[in-house]
């Protein structure tokens, strides 16, 4: 297979760490790949007024695949203050560099792997009539990654055409006396194409590998217009995968039922917000988001990241202490995405056995406070863990 380029995009914060940690995993697993540095998260906002350069765009068209790591996001009051005085009052508004790289590049399916390893003390359990049960979860979250609340569409005192506009619906009613610079607006907006996308590629997906069933989590009973368009495109699919069971749950009983019986679920398709939301719920239930992987897909380019953030407050400390192992988990989906199946499995199978024998933790398995403390106390640094799964490679 021809040598691959990678645009590797460390972001912020351990982001930066677990990134290059991650490349040395797959290195150890005989991938072989060229890795281009491309710029992207705060310090690039507050040098350029631009969290996502044009460079960066340019390197994944030309590339296709991409592996981050991760970003800081700040408020709208914040990120003015923080922007170089010189570009201040310039027009420059701040706006998450990831959620943009998904618009530019139409990366409208998200898929969240989130299962369990045998032997994580993080794991789920619940105690049962025999006592503790642990639950083997194995859920896969497909979201809709590029509209609904994260589409951007919104206002603080909202242009005269704007309200004129929404004052058409007799909703709006309510907010009649309501003066509009003290109105915050943000729109959920579905289209009917991204709504058939998502769900015919979870199901495809549970049909691939074996799932029972594909579960649609909305809140048609109350959002009814753009939740009731997922649900509609869901029944429609289903129809081409009658062996694969639809169900329907709402997001905040979704969110009960996952810690009851995580073990029934297998896909689950939503809308980006509470695709975001049920797919942290279940990462919760795996070990957290040190354990939570993802892929943001388009039709032409791919971006792999683990789903946690930048934890500022840990960039600093030297080792690091952070867990890497979402990020390797991300790479693999990258392997799985291009063809290099195999190489993942290895990569999987290697952090299992180490998961599995609990001789080599880092700080959230041990269930201590993250500080440098944690080191004298058990836990191993984030280049300990990425040296034990290569080790077992």
């Amino acid at each position: 297979m021809a040598r691959r380029t990678i645009v590797s995009m460390p972001g912020d914060g351990i982001g930066k760490t677990v990134l290059d940690e991650a490349i040395r995993v797959l290195e150890a697993a005989g991938f072989e790949a060229d890795y281009v540095h491309a710029d992207i998260g705060w310090e690039f906002w507050i040098r350029e007024g631009n969290a996502l350069p044009d460079r960066t765009i340019a390197l994944l068209q030309e590339h296709k695949i991409g592996l981050f790591g991760a970003i800081t996001s700040k408020p709208k009051k914040q990120a003015a203050e923080e922007i170089s005085p010189e570009l201040r009052d310039k027009g420059f508004v701040y706006a998450s560099p990831i959620v943009k790289l998904r618009q530019h590049f139409n990366l409208d399916v998200s898929i969240r792997p989130c299962r369990s390893f045998a032997g994580n003390p993080l794991n789920f359990v619940r105690r049962g009539g025999d006592g503790i049960d642990e639950p083997a979860v194995d859920a896969v979250i497909f979201r809709q990654n590029t509209e609904g609340l994260y589409g951007g569409v919104e206002w603080t005192n909202p242009p005269a055409n704007v309200r004129d506009a929404l004052e058409t619906h007799p909703r709006m009613s309510l907010f009649k006396e309501v003066p509009s610079e003290d109105l915050a607006i943000s729109t959920r907006i579905f289209s009917r194409g991204a709504c058939r996308r998502i769900v015919r590629e979870a199901f495809a997906y549970a049909k691939k590998f074996g799932y029972k069933s594909v579960t649609v989590c909305e809140k048609p009973n109350v959002i009814r217009e753009t939740s009731g368009m997922m649900t509609a495109e869901a029944h429609a699919a289903s129809k081409d995968f009658p062996d694969i069971a639809l169900w329907e749950t709402n997001i905040d009983a979704q969110m009960m039922w996952l810690t009851k019986n995580p073990e029934d679920y297998g896909v689950l398709v939503c809308g980006n917000m509470f695709g975001d939301i049920v797919s942290d719920g279940f990462a919760g239930l795996i070990g957290g988001l040190g354990f939570a992987c993802s892929a943001n897909i388009g039709k032409e380019v791919a971006v792999f990241e683990p789903t946690h953030g930048s934890a500022p407050k840990y960039q600093e400390l030297s080792p690091s202490i952070v867990n890497p192992i979402a990020m390797m988990m991300s790479a693999c989906m990258m392997l799985d995405h291009i063809g290099e199946s195999e190489k993942a499995d290895r990569v999987r199978e290697a952090i299992a056995k180490v998961v599995s024998e609990g001789k080599v933790r880092t700080y959230d398995m041990l269930r201590l406070t993250g500080s440098q403390d944690v080191l004298q106390n058990g836990a191993v640094n984030t280049q300990q863990m990425a040296d034990a799964v290569i080790s077992k490679l």
